[in-house]
C-alpha cells in the first residue's frame, strides 16, 4: 500500500521558529550556527526574504522547512528538512520548487545551495532533483569581527551545488 499523507506548504514565519528548530536539530547532515541560526538571526532573514522561506505542515506539525533568499543576483537555499516520518512523499522536492519559482518572480535567475562533502544523503537527493555539482569552485569563509556582526547581519556565501 502507498504511503500518502497530506501536508500544506506555506510561507515561514517567525511563531514557527521552535518547530523548525526543532526539525532541523533532528535532521543528520544539518549544521547548525549559534549565531547565524538564532531566534534573532532567522526572523532577520524571513524579513530580509519576505515570502520566500517555507514550511511544509501536516495538521499543526511542521514536517519540512527551507531558508530562501537572494542577494539581487542569485538565490540561496538553506537547511531544507523534513521530517523522516514525512520523507519520500515529494515534501523536500516541492519546497525547493515553489523556492524556485518563487525566486524566478523576483527576476533571480540562479539559485547555489552548500551542502557538507560528508552529507552524501544530501548530495544524493539534490543530484536526483536535478543541481549539479560545481567542481570549478572552491568555498572560502571568513567571520567579520564580532562587534562589527553584532550591528548588522553577516557572513560569507561559498557554493557547491548549483542550479542554473
Amino acid at each position: 500500500m502507498a504511503r500518502t499523507m497530506k501536508y500544506k506548504i506555506r510561507q515561514m514565519l517567525p511563531r514557527d521558529f521552535d518547530a523548525v528548530m526543532s526539525l532541523w536539530r533532528n535532521t543528520p547532515g544539518m549544521s547548525l550556527d549559534a549565531a547565524s541560526d538564532s531566534r534573532q538571526a532567522i526572523v532577520r532573514y524571513l524579513r530580509r526574504n519576505p515570502g520566500l522561506s517555507l514550511v511544509a505542515c501536516d495538521g499543526g506539525d511542521v514536517v519540512g522547512a527551507v531558508l530562501a533568499g537572494h542577494d539581487g543576483r542569485r538565490g540561496q537555499l538553506h537547511h531544507l528538512a523534513v521530517a523522516t516520518s514525512h520523507r519520500k512523499l515529494g515534501i523536500g522536492q516541492a519546497l525547493v520548487a515553489r523556492c524556485l519559482r518563487s525566486l524566478a518572480r523576483q527576476h533571480i535567475p540562479k539559485c547555489n545551495i552548500l551542502i557538507f562533502r560528508s552529507n552524501l544523503g544530501g548530495k544524493k537527493f539534490w543530484q536526483s532533483i536535478g543541481w549539479k555539482q560545481r567542481d570549478d569552485l572552491h568555498a572560502f569563509q571568513k567571520q567579520p569581527e564580532a562587534q562589527a556582526c553584532a550591528r548588522r547581519s553577516c557572513g560569507v556565501l561559498f557554493i557547491l551545488l548549483s542550479h542554473a
